[in-house]
């Protein structure tokens, strides 16, 4: 078995558990623990797990929040496939949420020209849905400069006040043991509440979001649909878990 195969197994296996023993990897993979050994070395020092007494455990890692001017320029490509196919799941007298974020923006400039109504917590988002003239609804509360996003109490008490027929949400992290996570309690608190509140919930994930643990979960995996651009090696181990649809 070639190297980079018996890595993407390894980290399948933690992806999965959390935990490997070197004793069921030298079995399972049919190597030498000399092998096992150097291959566990290889991924601890490519930062994918770190080495316990007699395997591995996932490694986990909570980044600082990007801004998002930050956001804005990462993965643009991605974005915009994933936008695009979002929005092509609207249809006729939709009521939607529009999650604050750099992934739901890119569903605005490709809404269909039919009877809809949209409610979101950006700041971004509701300019634009502005300049498109599309019936929407800012939620009201605190302002989180970092991110555009309104959040908080107030904004909780509204949202309560409404039901959508489908909901779509931007990630930080996507993991098959902790869920959905995101770096912020409130925004975090806003997202789940908005997925409660709706019919279908769809969660817009470009690849550095997969196989990630941030602060504040939002739900578990099995609660909502993700929509990626591609099937990657990534995903293999969330496909008998998740409902995945690809962009492409």
């Amino acid at each position: 078995m070639l190297t980079d195969e018996r890595h993407r197994l390894i980290l399948k296996k933690l992806n999965e558990s959390g935990v490997v023993k070197s004793f069921d990897l030298i079995n399972d993979l049919n190597c030498s623990e000399s092998t096992i050994r150097r291959d566990l070395a290889q991924l601890e020092e490519e930062g994918m797990l770190t080495r316990i007494h007699g395997g591995a455990k996932k490694h986990y890692s909570f980044d600082k929040e990007p801004t998002y001017q930050e956001k804005t320029i990462k993965n643009v490509q991605h974005k915009t496939s994933i936008g695009k196919f979002a929005a092509s799941l609207i249809e006729e007298n939709d009521v939607i949420y529009l999650d604050a974020g750099t992934t739901t923006l890119e569903i605005i400039p490709y809404l269909p020209d039919i009877p809809l109504t949209v409610v979101t917590n950006g700041i971004v988002h509701a300019s634009m849905l502005a300049t498109k003239q599309i019936p929407s609804y800012l939620v009201g509360g605190k302002l989180k400069h970092s991110t555009n996003a309104i959040v908080g109490a107030n904004s909780l008490i509204q949202l309560k006040e409404y039901q959508f027929t489908k909901t779509f949400l931007g990630v930080n992290g996507i993991d098959l043991r902790y869920g959905c996570t995101t770096a912020d309690p409130e925004e975090a608190a806003m997202k789940n509440l908005a997925l409660q509140q709706s019919a279908t919930t769809y969660m817009l994930a470009d690849e550095s979001k997969w196989n990630n643990v941030n602060f504040a979960k939002i739900c578990d995996i099995n609660e909502v649909n993700f929509i990626i651009e591609k099937l990657t090696p990534t995903h293999e181990p969330f496909q008998p878990h998740t409902n995945i649809l690809e962009a492409t």
